[in-house]
């Protein structure tokens, strides 16, 4: 009996989740289904795929190998589906998108929903992590298309300039440099920074910058959101660098204070695609706006 496509994408789902119950719902089928189709698929593998800890299922070396492949013939079938069921007259489809934190939370939201406005059987999916989750996503054929800081660090991707943007230094109103406005390079040395976690692309530019200046920075508090580190640096809890457009609202009322900074924070927000990747209609019509939305 040959393998199916079904299996395919069952053992794909269930290899995500580690769990049977949760691949289930995802793909709306009963969790025998889909223990039964595991079943079978090991059955034609000669082996165990998955290592059981309790309900867990977690791949072993065997699973580890095929994953890979299995997701390329997966991706493969979406590409073959997408283009036969493209309209002369419109774009239509799942359009997979990646955005790094800032632009996915600040900016992709609204053109998103522009972009299903636009093109009502078209729909754009959207998946926000920091810059090098979405380049890894983008690499393995997760993702169409990418959003992020500055070029990219794997070779496979090539990137084009769509947005210009400014990283700022914030505190809060009760925070020391409140009221003078302005730090200086021994200042910046001697703060207590409040910082994206490492893989970020507002952390990558901003230790960037200060490498420039030979300063080096002690980081306080590590953060995974943006938001959170908004909320620290309200509380008085240290220095945060982030984009300008993020913070625009508490500037404006007074919850941050900008912070004058001899560092150049200025950087370019930049489309991410695979150097062998071909535009179907749908990315075309995305990549459209994107360029419209854009300052280059």
């Amino acid at each position: 009996m040959p393998i199916t496509l079904r299996q395919l994408e069952i053992f794909d789902k269930v290899a995500a989740c580690g769990h049977v119950t949760q691949a289930s719902r995802q793909l709306l089928l009963t969790q025998s289904a889909v223990s039964m189709a595991i079943a079978e698929f090991e059955r034609l593998a000669g082996a165990p795929l998955f290592e059981r800890q309790g309900r867990r299922l977690l791949l072993n070396d065997r699973g580890r190998l095929i994953l890979p492949q299995a997701r390329e013939v997966l991706q493969n079938i979406r590409k073959i589906e997408q283009f036969l069921d493209e309209s002369a007259a419109q774009p239509k489809g799942i359009l997979q998108v990646g955005a790094s934190t800032t632009i996915g939370n600040y900016l992709l939201p609204a053109l998103v929903g522009h972009f299903s406005h636009l093109y009502p059987a078209a729909t754009a999916l959207l998946k926000v992590g920091n810059a090098q989750q979405i380049e890894e996503a983008l690499e393995r054929g997760e993702l169409d298309i990418g959003l992020s800081e500055g070029l990219p660090h794997l070779r496979s991707l090539q990137a084009e300039p769509w947005r210009h943007d400014e990283l700022v230094l914030v505190v809060g109103p009760t925070h020391a440099w409140a009221s003078r406005r302005k730090a200086t390079l021994d200042m910046l040395a001697g703060a207590a920074w409040i910082m994206r976690e490492r893989g970020s692309g507002t952390r990558e530019i901003f230790e960037a910058a200060l490498a420039k200046k030979g300063v080096d920075c002690r980081v306080a508090l590590e953060l995974g959101h943006t938001e959170a580190i908004k909320k620290a640096a309200e509380a008085g809890l240290g220095v945060g660098c982030l984009s300008k457009m993020a913070v625009q609202r508490e500037l404006e009322h007074g919850w941050l204070v900008e912070i004058a900074s001899p560092l150049d924070l200025h950087r370019t927000l930049v489309i991410l695609r695979r150097r062998s990747e071909q535009s179907t209609k749908l990315l075309q019509a995305f990549l459209a706006l994107l360029q419209q939305e854009g300052d280059y």
